[in-house]
């Protein structure tokens, strides 16, 4: 607590000081010189919020401080930069106490000039308490604001602007200067950047402000950390600010990718159009990789150990378990080699990273910062966990277990509830003992497990034969026109899975009479889906006619044909509430894969080729997300079709005069992955002349896929860049938003067209995606010279569109988890704050499950005015 003495004599002392390094408070209660007055801490409640403004020239020595300058002049005060420009105040504070119950401390203020939000909490072993909260402005008499931006790249040619601010009674007119300094060296760098006005004249009206300019261009040859320092002084009073920005280098690493499948042993050339016609004279190139999978058959078998390790306890999931392990052994039992590569895989560590971990260095970002690490572990450790899961005598006891479990959660009425306690559930019910009729018809159940599964299935069919009659008993208690249509899909599926049990006597049989007859005369207003299965439960009541004359003909007719993505329907409503294509391929390979066992037709066994080709084409962009989807797939893709766990193939790639063989390489066991990387040094434009032949070692052709893909990468200056696409395309355009008297309208920017200070330009960005694809990042980078309004990340939902948005310095990161065919259109504000001319930056998306997905936009420039 100062006395009246001790504050005149400070005041007249402090007046004398230019600045001071290290500002420092001291809040002393009452007698605390920079706040108003304010009552003591104590029992009553603190004071009222206040706005106090504390001049970072009049601030009281720290205690013991007693060496005061004199006046000096101008000259002889070296001007006190500020550097610490942290955004808390961060400190430990040491309560001094005195006998009238005041507490006061000390602490260092950080040295930006601005407003800070004071909070103090206090309260007695009592437990009363008081708080206070207070807006203290730190400020100088005479004050620079530099407007840096965020960041600069080679070539960038701006004007560096500061505002110089007069808080004074009367005129200030003096000097303020900017220097350049390279960071790492700490040599000035202003010829560098030409910096050839590197003192401006001011004068400042008291109360007022005006900006200062200085035009630099970074050079060409500059990509190190800047440190900007301006200077301002006038007569007595001066300010300096001091700070680093990064220069990034305007050339940039691109990948190029081209996608390679082959449907079948064969030989087929591909062109790389961009290598072909490169003719840049900055590109440089780094290198080409090629990759390979000559078997991802496999990849569907590394999918199995999924159904164990879902973490729920439903009745459903607890069934999908029991199925796994069933058919894991029917699967071993069937194929034995896959017991010999999992040895390999063991042995192989590379074999059991997840699609997500392979090729780091060819995706646009590391894995460690996107939000799909987790998952990809976990995918990780399924495969490590797949050795365990094929052991046979592990299978047999885990299979046991989820017997018994599976046999607990039947209901006294037969029925199973979705999770434990829960109500009886028709559709979960019905689910459970389709799957079990699918094991039962495919001959994967051990005798002990089908013995001790048949009090389960009766008590089940019991249920759902009960269910059924119920159905038709109310159409004929209120008196409904059967010839009508009533049939819906509760009751096809349910016509589906009685057609698994045609040995036990049918408890509805009127019923099912019924709905079978209507399901014959009403199939054709179903989708496709429910046709499948109105085919099979016709074909398997001997009415062939219907199945394969009617049915089969139709479901062929409406199904997509792609020479790269095989055999698939547009439309893919299932019997759930979501739409799941992997299921629904999955009953159109079981359908035509039965009906083929009587026909003989081949046909039918090229159709299901191209769907099960289909199918391990969304395993090699997409996660299966759900066990019913993956139990599904791996039934369709293992046990029905032509056997393409059995090849091994080589592959021979060719590239120019560069040569790639497969047995020459390590390839990995069972799927053939292998992975070949040629230096950036023997790169040249003929390797975009590619062929690649396929055959199966000792055996006929076969029509099994295999998939590759061929990936470039060069740098060269992004303004330079041209767009590419693949199956993942983005574009991306500028416009500045305009308030008319229309309201807001996009005004489309134009090549060379110059925007202007204080715009608010909208970026939008149109993404094109010719299948579902999961995981995958957008990443756009910005010119210096735009500052996001988005500046918080969080998940954004737009256009149809859901996603995770990421602001950085440098651009902005957009993550999908999940990106389905079709083309979206979103965007983000963005507002120009510095006149010059910036490279424009680029947006670039890959698919980080499948990274030869890829594609960018093109470069270019941003020209700004006044």
């Amino acid at each position: 607590t100062l006395s009246e003495e001790q504050k005149e004599k400070y005041s007249r002392q402090l007046d004398a000081m230019e600045n001071t390094t290290a500002t420092r408070m001291r809040v002393a209660g009452a007698a605390a010189p920079m706040l108003k007055n304010r009552p003591a801490f104590s029992n009553a409640a603190l004071g009222e919020a206040d706005t106090t403004t504390y001049d970072m020239m009049s601030a009281p020595p720290p205690p013991g401080n007693t060496a005061v300058p004199e006046k000096n002049t101008a000259a002889d005060i070296p001007v006190q930069v500020r550097k610490n420009l942290t955004e808390t105040a961060f400190f430990f504070p040491q309560l001094y106490a005195d006998s009238s119950g005041k507490y006061s401390f000390s602490f260092t203020m950080p040295e930006a000039l601005t407003r800070w939000k004071w909070m103090s909490f206090a309260h007695t072993k009592e437990l009363a308490t008081g708080m206070q909260t207070a807006t203290i402005i730190t400020q100088k008499e005479l004050m620079v604001q530099p407007n840096a931006p965020r960041f600069l790249r080679e070539g960038d040619n701006m004007e560096f602007i500061s505002k110089i601010v007069n808080m004074g009674n009367q005129e200030l007119k003096g000097q303020a200067t900017l220097e350049l300094i390279d960071a790492t060296t700490h040599t000035s760098v202003d010829g560098w950047f030409q910096n050839i006005f590197p003192s401006q004249y001011f004068t400042v009206a008291p109360g007022q402000s005006m900006v200062v300019k200085f035009p630099i261009q970074v050079p060409f040859s500059y990509n190190r950390p800047l440190t900007w320092r301006i200077i301002a002084k006038a007569g007595n009073t001066s300010d300096g600010e001091e700070n680093t920005l990064p220069v990034l280098t305007n050339r940039v690493l691109v990948t190029e990718s081209l996608p390679l499948l082959l449907k079948k042993d064969t030989t087929q050339s591909f062109r790389f159009e961009k290598l072909l016609n490169n003719n840049s004279e900055s590109l440089s190139q780094q290198d080409i990789t090629v990759e390979y999978t000559s078997n991802p058959v496999w990849y569907a078998v590394q999918a199995l150990p999924y159904l164990i390790e879902y973490p729920y306890e439903c009745s459903e999931q607890s069934f999908n378990r029991f199925y796994a392990t069933t058919l894991s052994s029917f699967i071993l039992n069937k194929h034995p080699r896959i017991r010999q590569v999992f040895e390999q895989w063991k042995k192989d560590s590379t074999a059991l990273l997840s699609n997500l971990q392979k090729n780091e260095e060819l995706k646009q970002v590391l894995l460690q910062e996107t939000p799909w690490v987790m998952q990809a572990e976990n995918e990780a450790q399924q495969k490590k966990n797949l050795a365990l899961l094929m052991d046979m005598a592990k299978l047999a006891s885990q299979s046991e277990t989820f017997l018994q479990k599976l046999q607990q959660l039947q209901l006294p009425n037969g029925s199973f509830s979705w999770f434990k306690g829960g109500m009886e559930d028709r559709y979960i019910t019905n689910y459970i003992l389709t799957g079990i009729g699918k094991l039962k018809q495919l001959g994967a159940l051990a005798p002990g497990a089908a013995a001790r599964l048949q009090p389960l299935i009766r008590r089940a069919l019991d249920y759902l034969d009960s269910k059924l009659a119920a159905d038709y008993d109310y159409l004929v208690k209120n008196k409904s026109t059967l010839s009508s249509q009533h049939v819906s899909g509760t009751q096809i599926d349910y016509l589906y899975m009685r057609s698994f049990f045609r040995n036990i006597p049918q408890q509805a049989e009127q019923a099912s009479e019924y709905y079978y007859g209507q399901a014959k005369r009403f199939w054709i207003s179903f989708n496709n889906y429910y046709r499948a299965q109105i085919g099979l439960i016709s074909y398997r009541n001997k009415e062939t006619r219907l199945a394969y004359n009617t049915i089969l003909p139709a479901l062929v007719e409406n199904a997509g044909t792609d020479t790269e993505k095989g055999m698939f329907w547009k439309n893919t409503l299932t019997s759930h509430w979501y739409q799941s294509p992997v299921e629904y391929q999955g009953m159109m390979i079981a359908f035509m894969s039965e009906i083929s066992q009587g026909a003989k037709d081949n046909r039918i066994t090229g159709y299901i080729n191209d769907m099960k080709t289909w199918l391990l084409l969304n395993k090699q962009t997409n996660h299966w997300g759900t066990t019913i989807a993956t139990a599904d797939a791996c039934y369709a893709i293992l046990l029905n079709g032509s056997d393409w766990l059995n090849t091994d193939k080589t592959v021979t790639i060719r590239l120019g005069n560069t040569t790639t063989v497969s047995n020459i390489n390590e390839a990995e066991a069972g799927t053939g992955y292998f992975k070949k990387r040629i230096d950036g040094r023997l790169v040249n434009n003929q390797m975009g002349d590619i062929t690649v032949s396929v055959y199966t070692t000792g055996k006929p052709e076969t029509t099994s896929p295999s998939w590759g893909s061929v990936y470039w990468q060069y740098f060269e200056d992004m303004d330079k860049i041209t767009s590419a696409s693949s199956p993942l395309s983005v574009t991306r355009k500028l416009f500045i938003e305009k308030n008319t008297d229309k309201g807001k309208q996009l005004q489309a920017v134009a090549d060379n067209e110059e925007l202007a200070v204080g715009d608010k330009v909208i970026i939008r960005l149109e993404i094109r995606s010719d299948r579902d694809m999961d995981y995958v990042h957008l990443k756009d980078t910005r010119a210096a010279s735009m500052e996001p309004m988005n500046v918080l990340s969080g998940y954004r939902w737009q256009g149809g569109l859901g996603y995770y948005e990421s602001t950085r310095d440098t651009g902005t990161d957009f993550f999908f988890g999940q990106l389905n065919k079709g083309t979206y259109v979103f965007e983000y504000p963005v507002y120009i704050t510095h006149t010059g001319i910036f490279s424009s930056g680029m947006a670039t998306i890959q698919c980080m499950y499948a990274p030869e997905f890829t594609g960018h936009s093109e470069g270019g420039k941003v020209r700004v005015r006044e």
